[in-house]
């Protein structure tokens, strides 16, 4: 039986205006099992409508009531973990372990992190001299778009959201329409949550019928953007001569760069194997390109093979599988495209390079073998376009001069790792890669108080923390003279 999903306008559940629906594939099995609304500029404009009627009352509630309505929707989404990671595996392909362990429990993080971070949230004051007294009002937009990607899409359609409504702003959001289905989840939650009519709106369909309807539309104050560099580049030509807000995380080309003095546990290892590979690599964070310092290569280079050809590609629904399925026929495509580049490129296939036939109920899904491809240099296609899939590169160095090079020779520049037992080439080196976040001697360990966002084709401005409170408001200088 398929599900039947609907937007969230004005506190009710609606169908699209123009009554067209989207179909919604499993990518472990190829079926499809839910309708998505395929809505339209139509939609947007009734979203826009309520949420600009709800925003006064919205922007004057005191910050504890609103912190008050985040945490009861993260009790909500914490109520229902189960239940959510599981939707979330059927609609994205990943293993549901994946989504029990870190997308489900960072969405209910983000909801509390922001709950809480606005209660601190406070303005600025200077006393310039005896008579003068200025002081910063920080307040909310108005309506603001929020528009998730399909990669992590509770985890990331809360990441933009929660902020916007602490902050006090009204929100249209928009998931993606290839997975949908736990951000429709979440809207019945919102209403149970309790919060008011047109706080938050979520329309589905398609970027063409509803994305740009929603980065055009003159009541929307600011864009919050998580995508492709295309995607970005097109909203930011649309909303720059609106002089709107506009924060775009973008694609990347992601080095993870192995020293040769580093002392790698095993642990270590794994978290280097994890880096490339997690989420079948259908995380923006991770790294696709495996820099490794030339003495050490060949010793290295077994060790990293034997763990990823110990990988274990299958069903989602089982715990013992690494990797799930590709999110789509056309991404999955592409990612066997790309493996097809790089040996047309002269890339040797050290593993995998092929698709996974599974029996069974997964027989007709899209899986990868996880694959790792030598030989190329720093300047070939494989290496400077992201293909956003179970695909590495090793790439050998020699010095800290030809690493750093290597790493920032593409046109992004979102993340990079890097691996060394000397902590003044760490601080050295990472102060010359051109990324917006550098891990040492770990990966994907996030402080949601830090800023997150990348330079380059990576994308512009930041979230996290006070960074997002910040995008989410604008600031008013008030000065007194004091008499």
């Amino acid at each position: 039986m398929r599900r039947d999903l609907t937007n969230l306008i004005d506190g009710r559940a609606q169908r699209p205006a123009a009554g067209r629906c989207l179909d919604v594939t499993d990518p472990a099995t190829g079926q499809v099992f839910a309708n998505c609304p395929d809505s339209d500029a139509t939609d947007v404009d009734a979203a826009v409508a309520a949420a600009q009627r709800a925003a006064p009352g919205w922007a004057a509630t005191a910050p504890e009531q609103r912190a008050r309505h985040l945490n009861r929707l993260a009790d909500l989404v914490e109520r229902e973990l189960d239940a959510l990671a599981e939707l979330e595996s059927r609609d994205s392909g990943k293993p549901v372990k994946l989504a029990r362990t870190l997308d489900i429990p960072r969405a209910v993080a983000n909801l509390r992190f922001f709950a809480a971070a606005i209660t601190q949230w406070a303005g600025e004051s200077h006393a310039t001299d005896d008579r003068t007294l200025n002081y910063t009002l920080r307040q909310p937009l108005g309506v603001v778009a929020c528009i998730s990607p399909w990669n992590l899409p509770l985890y990331l359609f809360t990441w933009k959201i929660a902020p916007a409504l602490a902050a006090g702003n009204t929100v249209v959001a928009k998931p993606s329409e290839v997975t949908p289905c736990t951000a429709a989840r979440l809207a019945e939650l919102v209403v149970e949550a309790g919060l008011p009519p047109g706080v938050l709106n979520v329309v589905h369909g398609t970027g063409t019928g509803v994305g740009q309807a929603l980065v055009e539309h003159p009541g929307v104050k600011a864009v919050s953007f998580t995508g492709s560099t295309r995607t970005g580049a097109a909203i930011a030509a649309a909303v720059a001569p609106k002089f709107r807000k506009l924060s775009l995380e973008l694609g990347g080309k992601n080095p993870a760069i192995v020293f040769a003095d580093a002392e790698l546990s095993d642990a270590d290892l794994d978290t280097i194997v994890r880096s490339g590979f997690a989420n079948q690599g259908e995380i923006c964070l991770c790294g696709s390109r495996l820099l490794v310092e030339r003495p050490v290569y060949e010793r290295f280079k077994a060790r990293y093979l034997e763990r990823v050809r110990g990988l274990s590609v299958g069903d989602p629904r089982e715990e013992g599988s690494d990797l799930g399925a590709l999110v789509s026929k056309a991404h999955y495509d592409k990612v066997v495209g790309c493996i097809e580049r790089a040996r047309a490129e002269g890339g040797t296939i050290l593993c995998g390079g092929t698709p996974v036939r599974l029996e069974g109920r997964c027989a007709d899904g899209w899986f990868v073998a996880p694959t790792v491809i030598e030989g190329l240099p720093g300047t070939a296609a494989t290496n400077q376009e992201e293909i956003f899939g179970p695909v590495v590169s090793l790439i050998p160095f020699d010095g800290d001069d030809e690493a750093v090079a290597i790493a920032n020779g593409t046109g992004y520049g979102l993340a990079a790792s890097l691996w060394t037992s000397n902590l003044d080439r760490a601080h050295r080196v990472s102060a010359q890669l051109e990324f917006g976040l550098v891990w040492i001697n770990c990966w994907l360990l996030r402080d949601l108080r830090t800023p997150f966002g990348g330079v380059k084709n990576s994308g512009v401005g930041r979230e996290g923390g006070v960074e997002a409170l910040r995008f989410f408001t604008e600031a008013k200088n008030v000065c007194l003279r004091l008499r």
